[in-house]
C-alpha cells in the first residue's frame, strides 16, 4: 500500500466535500459523510490504521471544542429552561427510538439501545453554525438553545457510558481520575497558559492534547469511548477559552482542516447504498420517530416558558437536529459489534436526515428576526420590574 497515494485520496475527497459544501451552502460535515459514502461504495475507499487514529482524534477534538463553545454563565442564567429542554430533548427520542427499534423493527436489545442513543442527540455543530450565521448566538433565545444542546448531548454521553461501559476497576479508576482531572483542569490550564503560553512550540495545544489523550486512553480501558470525557473537559476550560480566543482558533483550524474530515469521511465510508434502498421505509419511520418525540418533548416546555409560537417551533426544530454525536454513537455500536452494517447504515442515514430536514424547515418558516430578539431583550428588564 502506498501511504502517500492513499492520503491523497482521503484529502482529495475532503477537499471535494468542502467545495460541494460551499457551492450548495450546507454543512461541510454533511457533504463529507456523503462523499465518504460515495468513496466507500464506488472508489474502493477503505480503512487503514493511521486513518482510524486521525478519525478518532478528530471526533475527540470536535467534542472537546463543542464543550468549550458553551458559555457556563448561560447555563446558570437560564438553568431551568436549558436543563429541562435539554433533558426532555434527550429522554423522549431515546425512549421512542429504542421502543420502535426493539418492539416494531425487531432489533436486538443492544442494537435498540444504540438506536435510542444515536437518535436522541442534538447537533451542536449544526445548531452553532446556524446561530452564528443568523446572529442569534448573541440573543437570549440563541443562548438558551445552545446551552440546551449541551444538556441534551450530555445525556447521550452519559447513556452511552451507563449501558456499555465495563463495570470493573478500570471504570472506577476512569471515573475517579476524570473527576479529579476535570475539577483541577481550570486552575492547571490557566496557570500553564500564563506560564508557558505564546511560544513558537505551541505548548498550550500540547497541554490540551495531553489531557485528551490521557483521559481518552482511560476511557478505552473502561470499554467506553474517548469522546466521553472530552465534552466535560471542554466545558471546564470554556471560560478560559473565552479569554484566550486565539487558542480556540488554532484548535478549530487544526480540527476542521486536518482531523474532522477523516472522521466524517469514515462515518460515510460504512454507509451501504444497497442497505439504504432496502431499509428506506425504516429510515423514514425512524426519522419521523425522532422528530415527533422531540416535538412532544420540547414544544410543550417552550409554551410553559412563555416562548412565542414562532420561537417555540424554531427551538423545537433545532433541537431535533442530529449529526456528530449520532454518528459517534452509531460508530461505537458498529465497532463494538452491537449493530451490523445494515443497521449502522440506517442509523447514519436517519442522523444525516435529521441534520438536514429540521434545519431547512426552521430556517425557511420559523427563523426569528434578530432585531426583534434584541428589542425584546432590551424591554425584558423593564417589564419584569413593573
Amino acid at each position: 500500500m502506498n501511504t502517500w497515494l492513499m492520503a491523497s485520496l482521503w484529502v482529495g475527497l475532503a477537499l471535494a466535500a468542502a467545495l460541494i459544501s460551499v457551492r450548495l451552502g450546507i454543512s461541510v460535515a454533511l457533504t463529507e459523510i456523503m462523499v465518504g459514502a460515495i468513496g466507500g461504495n464506488y472508489l474502493g475507499l477503505h480503512m487503514v490504521p493511521w486513518v482510524e487514529f486521525l478519525a478518532g482524534f478528530g471526533a475527540v477534538l470536535l467534542t472537546f471544542l463543542a464543550g468549550a463553545e458553551v458559555n457556563p454563565s448561560d447555563l446558570k442564567n437560564k438553568f431551568k429552561e436549558t436543563v429541562l429542554i435539554g433533558f426532555v430533548a434527550f429522554l423522549f427520542p431515546f425512549l421512542g427510538a429504542f421502543a420502535f427499534a426493539y418492539y416494531i423493527a425487531g432489533w436486538a436489545l443492544d442494537a435498540s439501545l444504540i438506536a435510542g442513543i444515536a437518535l436522541s442527540t442534538t447537533s451542536v455543530a449544526v445548531v452553532y453554525a446556524v446561530m452564528v450565521e443568523t446572529g442569534l448566538n448573541e440573543t437570549e433565545l440563541g443562548k438558551i438553545i445552545l446551552a440546551a444542546c449541551f444538556v441534551n448531548d450530555l445525556g447521550t454521553v452519559v447513556a452511552l457510558g451507563i449501558f456499555f461501559a465495563n463495570y470493573d476497576w478500570w471504570l472506577a479508576a476512569f471515573l475517579i481520575i476524570s473527576v479529579v482531572v476535570i475539577a483541577l483542569t481550570p486552575v492547571m490550564t490557566r496557570w500553564f497558559f500564563e506560564k508557558f503560553g505564546n511560544q513558537v512550540s505551541q505548548m498550550e495545544i500540547k497541554f490540551i492534547f495531553l489531557l485528551l489523550f490521557g483521559l481518552g486512553g482511560l476511557a478505552l480501558k473502561a470499554n467506553s469511548e474517548a469522546v466521553l470525557p472530552a465534552y466535560l473537559l471542554g466545558l471546564a476550560v470554556a471560560n478560559i477559552f473565552m479569554q484566550r480566543k486565539e487558542i480556540m482558533l488554532k484548535l478549530r483550524t487544526l480540527a476542521f482542516a486536518m482531523l474532522t474530515p477523516f472522521y466524517f469521511l469514515k462515518a460515510g465510508l460504512f454507509v451501504s447504498f444497497p442497505a439504504v434502498v432496502a431499509g428506506f421505509g425504516l429510515i423514514i419511520a425512524l426519522l419521523l420517530v425522532k422528530m415527533v418525540t422531540k416535538f412532544f418533548g420540547v414544544w410543550p416546555l417552550t409554551k410553559a416558558f412563555k416562548f412565542t409560537s414562532r420561537d417555540g417551533m424554531y427551538t423545537t426544530l433545532l433541537m431535533s437536529t442530529g449529526l456528530t454525536f449520532g454518528t459517534i454513537s452509531a460508530l461505537f455500536g458498529l465497532s463494538h459489534n452491537l449493530i451490523n452494517q445494515s443497521q449502522y447504515t440506517i442509523l447514519v442515514t436517519v442522523v444525516v436526515g435529521s441534520a438536514v430536514v429540521p434545519t431547512l424547515i426552521a430556517q425557511a418558516f420559523f427563523r426569528p428576526e434578530v432585531e426583534e430578539k434584541s428589542k425584546g431583550l432590551q424591554e425584558a428588564p423593564s417589564s419584569s420590574r413593573s
